[in-house]
Order: structure tokens, then sequence, then C-alpha cells
């Protein structure tokens, strides 16, 4: 996922076992105040009139507070059709790719969604409301516990943030029925392919240089459908190291 290698490590940073998502509560850390209307405006022209329509991927955009997950100095900008800046060379995506990744993904009330490349934990926060339980992995460790923080202070109580290699999943909470990266690997890893349940879809970007969205069906024999969506820009997937 990075640009520069990190010491590979594995660490619980925050657990929740609730099925309920994510609010909005936020307290504890300086926030500039946003006016409501500019999610609203976001999901009308970035997202719904781009063709995202499922009611259920706008509803769980609509009650996550895209502000909450950016810098505090950033947040007036939060709206805006661009990726933005987090620290440590990485961004937040672009609203409408967002949105449309979680679209495509379809993860059912049921589901546990495993996602590589926390972030920020926006993406995190969208697809808590969405599934029963997410486990996300971050290989930044500051990224990963700040993560971790912004999603218990905006009261996610369905997420699990494990600072680590996303090229090795998470096995022992393996299969999943979902599974989204957030960043490109050259190829889609075996790991994570094992770890997708029978019947399940990964979604993520994928190559060097040039990227497309994949989408990867388990059928119920084991074999994989794969299908392309559209060309994309995300920071590479990078292997953790050990020392």
């Amino acid at each position: 996922m990075r640009g520069i290698a990190f010491v590979y490590a594995l660490a619980w940073l925050v657990v929740y076992t609730s099925a309920h998502g994510c609010g909005t509560r936020h307290t504890g850390t300086k926030e500039t105040t946003v006016p409501e209307s500019l999610n609203d405006k976001m999901l009308r022209e970035q997202m719904a009139r781009r063709g995202i329509q499922t009611k259920r991927v706008l509803d769980a955009f609509r009650a996550t507070p895209r502000h909450l997950f950016v810098p505090a100095e950033l947040q007036a900008h939060a709206y805006e059709d661009r990726p933005l800046p987090i620290g440590y060379d990485q961004t937040i995506s672009q609203p409408y790719i967002v949105a449309l990744m979680t679209e495509t993904l379809a993860p059912g009330p049921q589901d546990k969604v495993l996602e590589i490349g926390t972030g920020s934990a926006y993406q995190a926060a969208v697809l808590s409301k969405l599934a029963a339980q997410v486990f996300t992995i971050e290989i930044v460790e500051p990224l990963a516990k700040l993560a971790a923080a912004t999603l218990q202070r905006t009261g996610c109580k369905n997420v699990m943030v494990r600072h680590g290699d996303g090229y090795l999943g998470w096995p022992e909470r393996a299969p999943f029925d979902r599974i989204l990266l957030t960043a490109a690997p050259p190829k889609i890893p075996q790991a994570l392919i094992d770890q997708l349940k029978v019947g399940g879809r990964l979604v993520a970007p994928e190559g060097e240089g040039t990227q497309v969205i994949v989408i990867l069906d388990k059928k119920p024999d084991g074999s994989l459908q794969r299908r392309a969506s559209i060309p994309v820009l995300f920071v590479p997937m990078v292997r953790g190291t050990k020392r």
C-alpha cells in the first residue's frame, strides 16, 4: 500500500463486537463545523448523478460525515470531488470512487467484510453500516492507531482494526463474504482469494502503472469469475517486512 517499507507487526487496536454501525459522535478532538448540506450535495452531485443508485449505499454515506475522517485543517474541503492527504504520504480517496467500490462490493447486512488499507477509516465506517462485521488492516502503524481512535470516537461498534500486512489477510477470521482493497497490488494476492468465501466477492484496484478495478466472484466450485471496471490510480500495495 505504501511507497516505503515498514516493519511488519500485528496488533489489536480496537475491538467492538456490536452488530451496529457507527454514528456521528465525535468528541475530544479539534473539529471544524461543516454544514450537513455539503454531505447531501456530495451525495447528489458526485454520487447519484454519476450512477450510484443503491439506497442502502447512499444512506450509509449520508450517515457517515466525511469531514470527521480528515485532518482538522482540511475538514472544510472534505466534501470536494477529490482525494485529500491524511498524512504519511496517504490520502482519503475521492468520494465517488469510494461509493463506486462500495456499491460494486454490495455487502449484505449479515456479511463479514475484510478491508485491506484502512487509511482514514472512512471506508470502514461506511462499510460498518452495510455489513455485520468489518475487519480492516493497515500497514502504517500510526495510521492504524489513528483510524482505531477515529472509529471509536465516531461510535463504530462492529469494526476491528489491525496493524499488519494486507498481503496475508486475516486468516484466523476467514472466510469473508466480501473483501475490499483500497491499495493496488500488481496481482490480487492468493492469500486473499483463499480467504474469500464461496459465493463471495472481492473488489480491488490491480496493476502497476496502469490500474483497473477488478471484481472477482467465487463460484460454488471454487473457480473465479473475473471482470474489470474503470481505470483508477491508487497507491501501491506494499508488503510488510520482518526484521
